[in-house]
């Protein structure tokens, strides 16, 4: 059995989202400055590094994060490769897919794309031309009614098309998982543990998420 951790670590120096909150550590006490314990604060948003949206984060009365089943966030997932020179998700790229049959019966997804490198390559600069699915491709998946849809950027949408598809696929109320680090995943078949934080009554919660792939799979 192998376990890969496909979250993003959380530092001073991830990516945010334009507009949102950066990341800041405040310490609180320390033990090398004669404290009894080191104790630390953590501001930010709640949709920074890897993280699940509920359907409230674009509906007003959608369900919230600590009301999703764990059977949408545990279970067997599908990683799609999308080829390094795809740039926008749609639904032809899908239909045409070599893994397009797997993708019709697959009830958890996660699409592999030239983003992880993002992740090592640039790990404090926002990319705006990072790799999403479109309206058309989102229309596509709500129709499967798959559980949960995974993308390796900071949002499951293009950054220039960010609510429809956002919108389609949280009306179907499927997880969206996004800014995971599929960089040592290769295509196939593995098991997901999703784990969001249980934050009351919000739209968002940072998550630890790991893939496990078992010998002969």
């Amino acid at each position: 059995m192998k376990i890969i951790d496909i979250s993003v670590p959380i530092s001073s120096q991830i990516p945010t989202w334009p507009g949102d909150p950066p990341v800041i550590f405040t310490t609180l006490s320390s033990i090398s400055k004669g404290d009894g314990s080191n104790l630390t604060q953590l501001t930010m948003s709640l949709h920074t590094g890897t993280h699940i949206d509920a359907p409230k984060h674009f509906f007003d009365h959608g369900k919230t994060t600590e009301q999703i089943p764990f059977e949408k966030l545990i279970g067997e997932v599908l990683v799609v490769g999308i080829d390094e020179t795809v740039d926008v998700i749609t639904e032809s790229i899908l239909r045409m897919h070599s893994q397009s049959d797997e993708i019709k019966k697959a009830k958890k997804i996660l699409f592999k794309t030239k983003n992880s490198k993002f992740w090592h390559s640039y790990p404090a600069e926002f990319r705006t031309d990072f790799v999403g699915i479109d309206a058309s491709a989102a229309a596509y998946l709500a129709a499967l009614k798959p559980d949960l849809i995974g993308v390796d950027y900071l949002s499951v949408a293009p950054y220039d098309e960010t609510d429809t598809p956002h919108q389609i696929m949280l009306e179907y109320e499927i997880v969206l998982l996004e800014s995971i680090d599929l960089t040592e995943v290769l295509p196939g078949v593995y098991q997901l543990v999703c784990l969001p934080i249980k934050v009351a009554n919000c739209e968002g919660a940072p998550a630890r998420v790991i893939l496990i792939e078992y010998s002969g799979s």
